[in-house]
């Protein structure tokens, strides 16, 4: 849990600053659960530059909370979190002073997101608030007030978690968090869980990841694990001690992320799924007379593939549909072994490639059509799918047929700017599992948006 903060204050001599207004927002990692806003009246006086840099002057503050009457709400708001804020050192430092002056230790786990942001986020020209935002793509209002910039650096934090590929700071976070362990341990892991389209870390006690996975259903799926009674959910539900996990909104996100991250990570009870989810490919060639061939065969990576499938079964299956969309001869496609024509020209459903009616100019048309639709090879797009909120959308962009990564933006905030688009980008690695499952989940989502790019 994260306490995300912003504070003003009057400016003055070191440890001697009083706070003029405070925002603090309580996000669990996916969304803000708690707020506290409030101006506060320092009792001493405010510098001028900072009056004129923040808006806040004495008599707006004449009628404000002092401290000592919001102390309780802050204390109760941060309780069992990880206080946040751009450049924490500042923030923390002065709430502790704040505290002390009651006779109060007030003690917190910290992250900065200046640190985050220049470890995860490397050669921005400026790590200021202001600028970085800007230049991430993320809306910024009321700049040097206390809730402007806390909302701010939610946004930017939650972008930050997206671009911890390692999982440090959740890492580190489930390890200061981590509770005794009850009775009812597996019951309230589930409890905490989403009922949303994510990926889930299982930790044991000092915070290493032992198990990841990605559902529709997260919560749901955690029940699956946890009432299994097989040998490798039994060693699970003894050995987990914390669940985290991400939201996505997009099950092509989750399932990307859940490929990288096991490969990253290498959970002990993910062996299985540290392998290939493919073993066949489709693969071209043109024959003697000039016709573009298309042959399903086993993976060989040695060979460029169109595209990839999970199994024959589903490789065929795909080449029947595509057949009957393209117009294509069985012969050609590996269908049928027959010497004389195809049986689709005998029921009117192929044009004679088989045979020679139809000139392999034409009929290469439509073969070039399918591979173009289906081969990533030096492409240029965006694939938009469904953001974790109603008002986001997720992106993954590919360029020059290599996956870059995912992002999200804010439907207010249209992203045409291929630098801002690059930036909100977490990378991922291209491999061929990334590929296929792409690839795969294209043919099966035909309401995916994709925008095809220019080349620059």
């Amino acid at each position: 849990m994260y306490a995300i903060l912003d504070i003003e204050t009057t400016g003055g001599k070191y440890n001697e600053e009083g706070i003029t207004e405070i925002a603090i927002y309580k996000f669990n990692g996916h969304e803000v659960i708690d707020q506290f806003i409030s101006l506060i009246n320092p009792e001493r006086p405010i510098q001028p530059f900072v009056a004129n840099l923040t808006g806040i002057n004495t008599e707006m503050l004449r009628n404000a909370p002092k401290f000592y009457e919001v102390a309780k709400r802050i204390v109760e708001i941060t309780t069992d979190c990880v206080v946040v804020a751009h450049n924490a050192s500042f923030d923390y430092r002065i709430l502790r002073t704040e505290f002390s002056r009651l006779g109060f230790e007030y003690e917190r786990k910290s992250l900065c997101t200046v640190e985050l942001s220049k470890k995860l986020i490397p050669d921005r020209e400026s790590y200021s608030l202001g600028k970085l935002v800007r230049g991430l793509g993320i809306p910024l209002s009321d700049r040097h007030r206390a809730n402007g910039d806390a909302q701010a650096t939610v946004k930017l934090f939650k972008l930050l978690l997206t671009k911890d590929l390692e999982k440090k700071i959740i890492t580190e976070t489930v390890r200061t968090e981590t509770k005794k362990q009850v009775d009812n341990k597996l019951l309230r892991l589930i409890e905490a869980a989403p009922s949303a389209t994510g990926i889930y870390y299982m930790h044991r006690e000092d915070g290493k990841i032992i198990y990841i996975g990605k559902s529709k259903n997260i919560k749901k799926r955690l029940t699956q694990h946890f009432t299994n009674d097989n040998i490798k959910s039994k060693r699970i539900q003894e050995e987990v001690a914390d669940v985290t996990y991400e939201i996505t909104g997009s099950e092509l996100v989750a399932l990307l992320k859940e490929s990288e991250e096991i490969k990253r990570n290498k959970p002990k009870y993910n062996r299985a799924l540290r392998k290939s989810k493919f073993d066949q490919a489709l693969y071209q060639f043109t024959d003697q007379n000039g016709y573009i061939n298309l042959t399903i065969a086993k993976v060989d990576r040695k060979k460029n593939s169109i595209t990839t499938f999970t199994n024959r079964q589903q490789a065929r299956s795909f080449m029947h549909r595509w057949i009957e969309k393209y117009g294509l001869c069985q012969k050609f496609t590996g269908l049928d072994k027959g010497k004389s024509n195809c049986f689709n020209y005998t029921i009117k459903q192929c044009y004679g490639a088989c045979i020679g009616d139809e000139s392999a100019e034409e009929y290469n048309t439509r073969v070039l059509e399918l591979i173009a639709k289906h081969s990533f090879d030096s492409k240029n797009m965006i694939i938009l799918d469904r953001g974790r909120d109603i008002d986001e959308q997720s992106v993954i962009l590919i360029e020059e047929g290599v996956f870059k990564g995912i992002g999200y933006f804010n439907l207010n905030h249209q992203i045409n700017n291929i630098d801002i688009l690059r930036s909100i980008i977490t990378p991922m690695s291209h491999n061929r599992d990334a590929q296929h499952i792409i690839q795969s989940y294209v043919r099966q989502h035909k309401r995916l948006k994709i925008i095809h790019l220019k080349e620059s």
